[in-house]
């Protein structure tokens, strides 16, 4: 854990070059070890990064911050961890390093993100009660900025509706900020979480937000824009989700409305699919055809499967899926992976696609 808790602080290296690195030598204690021609050979790094590598500051300042990370029980998931959260992997910027603390599963089956201005009108407000009430039945997590306005109200909502919900914070685990919201962020921690990728002592400056921004874009697989101005990280947001591939879906409001603004502006250029109701995001997801699909299999499946045979069908109750996302999400060998693969499509129980894609029938 020290050495990639260093990685992550080395200056000149952000975490595109850190995963070069890590692809070259396999792991970050690798890394320190490797000479200054090895690491030369690597691609992006200059004679300026190698001698900043082979400093022992990164080490030092890593020392100091896993001790208080221990101290304070903070679950260090790091770029190559299974518990890492899956989706945001498969983003090109995704960070290095995060920092959780919490009981709610990152890689849980169906992630929304919900976010909007901080001047949450009494409009917006209701949206998030009844968002978070037809989302209930379909076993998600909630994940937003636990900022003031929409932040706040979905994360509350959630934790009435005993929802899981996670906070995803532009400063350090030993702070909450704002400050008005430290005992909605200490509920969390109860039945969700709060994640960050900045490390103890950093302030919730403002190039944070942006950073913060595509951690909550990025490990959902659909983002919902509830209120928003024309300006503000709630658009940031959408744009980030738009460009990781994900679905971006907003509520339109009066055009003299402010706080519509952001997200009419969304659905007038196709950045954002319109939902007049919460239940427009269940038929568009396709969330009922999913539910009543998957206890048909569940009723049809044989008796004697193994573990492992029973966690890929659980893995594609929902979606295709590719060896390699399979592999990932299972923590499973893909040696291992493709004899179960083939016994189970050979039982007719799943269906080989091409593209090496797999599915339920």
């Amino acid at each position: 854990m020290l050495h990639q808790i260093a990685l992550s602080l080395i200056d000149y290296v952000g975490p595109m070059l850190a995963k070069n690195l890590l692809a070259h030598f396999g792991n970050a204690e690798d890394v320190f070890c490797a000479s200054k021609a090895e690491l030369m050979n690597v691609e992006g790094i200059g004679e300026k990064t190698a001698n900043s590598i082979l400093t022992t500051q990164a080490l030092e300042l890593a020392a100091q911050e896993l001790a208080f990370i221990e101290k304070h029980k903070i679950e260090v998931l790091f770029y190559q961890d299974h518990n890492y959260p899956q989706r945001l992997r498969n983003c090109y910027d995704a960070p290095l390093l995060l920092y959780y603390k919490g009981t709610a599963n990152l890689n849980h089956h169906r992630i929304v993100s919900v976010v909007g201005t901080r001047n949450a009108t009494t409009y917006g407000k209701a949206l998030c009660r009844q968002l978070s009430e037809v989302l209930k039945p379909f076993d998600v997590l909630i994940v937003s900025g636990l900022a003031y306005g929409i932040d706040s109200a979905i994360h509350k909502e959630s934790l009435n509706l005993e929802i899981p919900t996670v906070g995803v914070l532009a400063h350090g685990l030993d702070r909450i900020y704002p400050a008005a919201n430290k005992e909605l962020a200490t509920k969390m921690l109860q039945q969700g979480g709060l994640l960050t990728e900045f490390l103890p002592g950093n302030k919730p400056d403002r190039e944070n937000f942006p950073k913060r921004n595509r951690i909550i874009a990025g490990m959902a697989d659909v983002t919902i824009v509830v209120e928003a101005s024309i300006k503000g990280g709630a658009l940031i947001t959408a744009e980030l989700a738009n460009s990781y591939h994900r679905d971006v879906y907003a509520f339109p409001g009066r055009i003299n409305d402010e706080f519509s603004e952001g997200c009419n502006f969304l659905i007038k250029t196709n950045r954002a699919g319109l939902i007049n109701h919460p239940k427009d995001l269940i038929y568009y997801l396709g969330w009922d055809e999913q539910q009543v699909k998957q206890q048909k299999v569940q009723s049809q499946l044989p008796i004697g499967l193994s573990k492992e045979e029973k966690m890929v069908i659980g893995t594609l109750d929902t979606q295709a899926l590719t060896v390699d996302e399979i592999s990932i999400a299972l923590n499973l060998a893909q040696s291992k992976l493709a004899i179960i693969l083939l016994t189970l499509e050979m039982k007719g129980i799943i269906v080989a696609l091409p593209g090496k894609l797999y599915k339920l029938p």
